[in-house]
């Protein structure tokens, strides 16, 4: 099973996506299996597209706008192949305890209310816990993140002594915003048996190609098993979707020359050549597509060998 976590920039509030964008959108989820969406708007409409070209059998779970300013108007939400995964029942938001919020807080809930989802598939039930941090690099800003991190975790130790399978097995991913230097932050989550995926470790995940800002961290059980290759390493990565589509170069460009004279505020500064260049990879394909990449990794839903081997060694 594929799952992937995909940050869509302003899905819905940006309102100059072609159908050719939104073409690619659903054939990059259709790769996958199950995709966790972050930055869905309040306005569905290019999201329901998007489902129509992926074909009935695709199914979704949102949540609610968040509410307030420092909300964006933004939701979660799952998109996922029923033929090969199904929704187990729970479903949830993480909505944080005033017995958890300390004195003088500065933040009392996450400012995007995180989304809390159990599915299954073959052998494995699991649930995950889809996330967008406060951004930036500032002394504040990293404060704030640290502060959201804190609180999540203390909610979701609480809910891993839960006996249920899903529980047990949880999965943190998305837009984490956590930059390299935010170690601090990442050992809050890794303190409490969360790892995190060892083929994303250090891949760059933005469009720029160099932050780390989306992130998988598992805390399972023995059964759970990430598929790995030759060496050992678990299959995952970062799939960047502009080696392919919007490509970089100047006759791939000179395309949508006209498209771009329309999107931009003030078309007369696209005066050459390498204006167009320059707003093309700063602005307009990141508007038309995202300015995050997918992230994936893979998971192996048939055990029945480890199990088996497991439960002899235990004899």
């Amino acid at each position: 099973m594929l799952l992937c976590s995909w940050n869509i920039k302003n899905f819905g509030t940006l309102k100059d996506r072609t159908a050719e964008s939104l073409y690619y959108i659903a054939e990059i989820i259709n790769a996958f299996d199950i995709v966790a969406v972050q930055e869905v708007n309040t306005n569905l409409s290019d999201f329901k597209k998007v489902l129509r070209l992926l074909g009935s059998h695709w199914k979704h779970t949102l949540t609610d706008t968040t509410e307030g300013n420092a909300g964006n108007d933004e939701r979660f939400g799952f998109i996922y192949d029923s033929r090969r995964v199904t929704h187990s029942g729970l479903s949830g938001e993480i909505v944080i305890s005033p017995e958890l919020i300390q004195n003088n807080p500065i933040v009392s809930q996450l400012k995007r209310t995180p989304i809390f989802t159990g599915f299954e598939s073959g052998w494995r039930k699991f649930s995950i816990v889809s996330v967008h941090l406060h951004p930036g690099d500032g002394t504040n800003d990293k404060a704030i993140r640290k502060e959201e991190v804190r609180l999540l975790i203390e909610v979701l130790k609480k809910k891993l002594k839960v006996p249920e399978t899903e529980y047990r097995n949880m999965i943190i991913l998305g837009d984490t915003n956590l930059y390299e230097d935010d170690t601090d932050i990442v050992k809050i989550i890794t303190d409490t048996q969360f790892e995190e995926s060892n083929g994303l470790i250090g891949k760059f995940t933005n469009t720029s190609l160099n932050q780390i800002y989306d992130r998988i961290f598992l805390n399972v059980d023995d059964y759970f098993k990430i598929a790995t290759d030759e060496n050992g390493t678990e299959k995952g990565g970062v799939f960047n979707l502009f080696e392919y589509v919007y490509q970089n170069t100047p006759t791939e460009i000179a395309q949508y020359h006209h498209l771009m004279l329309e999107h931009k505020d003030d078309p007369s500064t696209l005066t050459s050549d390498a204006k167009f260049q320059s707003y093309f990879n700063a602005y307009w394909k990141r508007n038309q597509i995202s300015d995050h990449l997918p992230v994936w990794l893979e998971i192996q839903t048939e055990s029945s060998d480890e199990f088996l081997s497991i439960k002899l060694n235990k004899m």
